[in-house]
């Protein structure tokens, strides 16, 4: 079944918990009947599938006075981080390995782990890690090492206080003229301009950079986003690099049934922006 936010906020002052992905989340603060009256008796909101923005978290603290939970975990490792229940919950991250998980974050391609502060891949290690893929020993080969190590595939960083960051997964990562693009960054001076809801930034192939940085933009409701004004923005915010080829505005961000942006869609729509 889908989200139904009215059948949510109908049943809201029965519950005392929710689980949900960052859409769900979203879509409920697009509704003005969802304030601290309908949510004051709740004990805990929980996110987690997909990255809760920054200012999801902020603003959802702003309106209803709690903050939400949020979490990371795979098919392949059940739960791995979690903010704390009881302790800061910082906006942005996952927060800290769970009692009995290793994590580190490594240089991609070897097992060198990275200092606090730089973006590597997410391996984990620990009881919650599975045994392997069911019958499919060469991909159990390039995933799990033999030490135990789960390669996850995600992007992250550790700040210096022990909260992880996740920045996208090792797929998205968009190499142009031989730089390194990390979509989260860009995502989230895109998601702070005036009048966008949420963004997805992919690389597509060009002739030229090899990849190139592409914006796509949902616009909030009622809004019109100044391309040229989001686009001096980013000059002044990003390096060169970073900076996308072209913006492009569409009504919504396809999305799988945990609510994951597809960007292997976003992509395919796209791949011929540049072609000749």
């Amino acid at each position: 079944p889908k989200f139904d936010a009215e059948q949510v906020i109908a049943d809201l002052p029965k519950a005392t918990s929710m689980m949900g992905v960052p859409t769900f989340y979203t879509r409920l603060l697009g509704d003005a009947r969802f304030n601290r009256d309908l949510v004051g008796h709740m004990r805990l909101f929980v996110s987690g599938s997909a990255p809760l923005l920054a200012e999801t978290h902020v603003e959802f603290e702003s309106r209803t006075g709690h903050r939400i939970l949020e979490r990371y975990g795979m098919t392949e490792t059940n739960m791995n981080t979690s903010n704390p229940y009881e302790g800061e919950r910082r906006a942005g991250t996952v927060g800290f390995p769970l009692p009995g998980v290793e994590l580190r974050i490594v240089e991609p391609g070897t097992t060198t782990e990275l200092p606090r502060g730089e973006i590597g891949v997410i391996e984990v290690r620990g009881p919650n890690v599975f045994k392997g893929y069911w019958q499919m020993p060469e991909k159990t080969a390039e995933e799990l090492r033999e030490d135990g190590w789960f390669i996850t595939g995600d992007l992250g960083r550790m700040d210096e206080d022990g909260y992880v960051l996740i920045v996208g997964r090792g797929k998205d990562l968009i190499i142009s003229g031989g730089f390194n693009v990390y979509p989260k960054e860009v995502e989230l001076v895109l998601d702070d301009q005036p009048g966008v809801l949420e963004s997805a930034v992919i690389g597509v192939p060009h002739p030229d950079f090899g990849e190139a940085v592409v914006g796509v933009l949902v616009a909030q409701s009622g809004s019109n986003p100044d391309l040229a004004a989001i686009e001096r923005d980013m000059a002044g915010k990003l390096a060169r690099y970073k900076q996308p080829k072209t913006l492009i505005v569409i009504d919504e961000l396809p999305r799988n049934t945990m609510g994951k942006v597809q960007k292997n869609v976003l992509r395919e729509d796209y791949k011929g922006l540049f072609a000749g």
